[in-house]
């Protein structure tokens, strides 16, 4: 019986992994386990190898591992690629016939997943089908969750498939009962919990729905395209206009333009689109118009490894855009924190008339959770605009009025009688074009100063674990949190602890401060080559950390890597 188990699904990209490994993860999580999946693809359509991994047990997890215990390779180079990614005892399935594999290992778990196929359905379509019954049967899971969930996947393609997919899973099913010894995993007491399977793409487009967005813009760009397709997936639903631009460029002026006019926009990119929308980062912040941008990192300079992992534009999302003036920017460690971060983003920037960064990475949005329904009380939507039934009094409108917090009456044009002057050059409280020197020092002021004082009092405040007596602490942001929380659990003695930052500014300098004085250890763990978080904390609170755990390979940390370099 074992505490937990990794199922690894490899081939090549068109093989259909992902399906194969949702379909899995769907399953054991209807069987009651908690699950956490994540992909490892390249940037190709075709040919390569890519995974999809998923690790099952009966406690909620939060990262990855490097070893698998079953590996499921559905050509010949996974064999050879994932074999020594494999536990002691573990087992690799393939069809060595199909493969080509002559070799005699006892890792290797011969099925003939293309006969099995083309037994119950007619066509080696059904390869996949079998492997999820197969799979399965290993773990010693009852069949009924497979059919369950095989009904539903196939569920508007008629009855005559579904029979056959429900086939194809028993065949493999069957064959593996019928002759592996392996160990069982136990299924857990009080199976059937109500819960979601979701990946931080997900979360966040359901976080800015929740929040009112009725227009999404982007243009497609990987990893942030998971946003789009969302978005797209509900717009009918929701009501809500999604446009696919032309460019980055578009994409932002097109975000920024429906929020003038009083919509609740929101665009999405990564890294090399996220250069081009700099320009309207910095529009934003002189028009004072709300505007919320998610960018889904990936290892740069230039295309890099767009497939993969990073967290090394931290540094730029701080400086992005030329000038001065206020931002927030959230970085989101669990596939909640995704949900109620984009809710937040919505209000801080209707607010605060500003821009809102939510900082993700490929890790956060391509991996799945299993969690509990969100809570929609805790996601209140917050709206900071003169209404239209109060728009007939408005009168003298001032769109950039000076006020004690800096921000101003923005009403929507059109609802009030006044005219409504929007410029991007450096302008009066009406908004006409100036260089007068008294008004300049005056607008700085309220779109830097004042408004960043008031961002300062809504900050974030940073999650901790075991960190009053620990000899060692860990401290990172985004997709970190999950590795550094389960190091800290598995360290032997307790004397490890961690301290995760879901919003990097404004910096929660004060918080930090008061949680690491003492410490007389700190490491930071990020995924990029600069230790761009420790030099950040160094220059807003002047505390130094020991040292670093870094991870630049285009590869998420699973917990395995961590505990090996700490």
């Amino acid at each position: 019986m074992r505490e937990e188990l990794t199922i690894r699904i490899a081939g090549e990209a068109g093989q259909g992994i992902e399906t194969v490994g949702m379909a899995l993860a769907r399953i054991f999580k209807k069987a009651g386990f908690h699950i956490f999946a994540n992909q490892d693809y390249m940037s190709r359509i075709r040919g390569g190898n890519n995974f999809f991994q998923i690790r099952i047990a009966n406690r909620e997890m939060f990262t990855h591992r490097l070893m698998s215990d079953i590996t499921v390779a559905l050509n010949k180079k996974s064999v050879a690629l994932h074999k020594e990614a494999l536990h002691k005892g573990g087992s690799i399935l393939l069809d060595k016939a199909k493969s080509g594999i002559t070799e005699n290992d006892t890792r290797l778990f011969d099925i003939p997943f293309h006969d099995l196929a083309v037994r119950a359905g007619g066509k080696d379509l059904f390869i996949n089908t079998v492997s999820c019954g197969a799979v399965v049967g290993m773990t010693g899971t009852p069949f009924t969750y497979v059919e369950e969930i095989v009904r539903d996947i196939f569920s508007n393609k008629g009855e005559e498939i579904i029979k056959q997919n429900v086939a194809a899973a028993k065949a493999g099913f069957e064959f593996v009962r019928e002759r592996s010894k392996k160990d069982r995993i136990a299924l857990p007491a009080g199976g059937g919990r109500r819960t979601l399977l979701m990946n931080g793409n997900e979360a966040i487009a359901l976080g800015a729905i929740r929040a009112g967005c009725k227009f999404y813009t982007a243009y497609p760009m990987t990893p942030s395209t998971g946003i789009l397709n969302a978005m797209a997936h509900y717009a009918k639903r929701f009501g809500i206009v999604v446009e696919q631009a032309e460019d980055e460029i578009a994409a932002v002026n097109m975000a920024i333009g429906a929020s003038y006019a009083g919509v609740r926009s929101m665009t999405a990119t990564s890294g090399g689109g996220f250069a081009l929308m700099a320009e309207g980062i910095s529009l934003a912040g002189m028009v004072e118009t709300p505007l919320v941008v998610a960018c889904v990192q990936r290892p740069a300079p230039a295309t890099g490894f767009p497939t993969r992992t990073e967290q090394a534009d931290l540094d730029f999302l701080l400086h992005s855009g030329h000038g001065e003036f206020s931002r927030a920017v959230y970085s989101p460690g669990t596939i909640e924190e995704a949900f109620y971060l984009t809710v937040k983003a919505f209000n801080i920037a209707d607010k605060y008339q500003i821009p809102v960064l939510i900082m993700s990475d490929q890790h956060l949005a391509d991996s799945y959770r299993d969690i509990e329904p969100f809570d929609t009380a805790k996601a209140r939507v917050e709206r900071y605009i003169v209404s239209k039934e109060d728009s007939g009094a408005v009168k003298n409108y001032k769109r950039y009025q000076l006020t004690d917090s800096g921000i101003s009456p923005r009403a929507v044009p059109s609802w009030i009688d006044d005219p409504v002057y929007c410029d991007s050059d450096e302008h009066t409280e009406e908004g006409h074009i100036t260089e007068d020197a008294s008004t300049r020092i005056a607008m700085v002021e309220k779109r830097l100063y004042k408004k960043t004082a008031g961002l300062s009092g809504e900050v974030e405040k940073p999650a901790s674990y075991n960190i009053d007596r620990a000899d060692r602490i860990l401290i990172g942001f985004g997709s970190t949190y999950g590795v550094m929380k389960e190091a800290s659990e598995t360290m032997k003695g307790g004397k490890t602890g961690f301290i995760h930052c879901s919003q990097v500014w404004p910096f929660p300098a004060r918080e930090m401060t008061r949680l690491l004085k003492g410490a007389k250890n700190i490491l930071t763990v990020e995924g990029n080559a600069g230790a761009q978080f420790g030099r950040l904390l160094k220059r807003e609170t002047g505390i130094s950390v020991n040292g670093a755990v870094l991870r630049f390979d285009g590869r998420p940390f699973d917990l395995d890597y961590l505990m090996e370099k700490l």
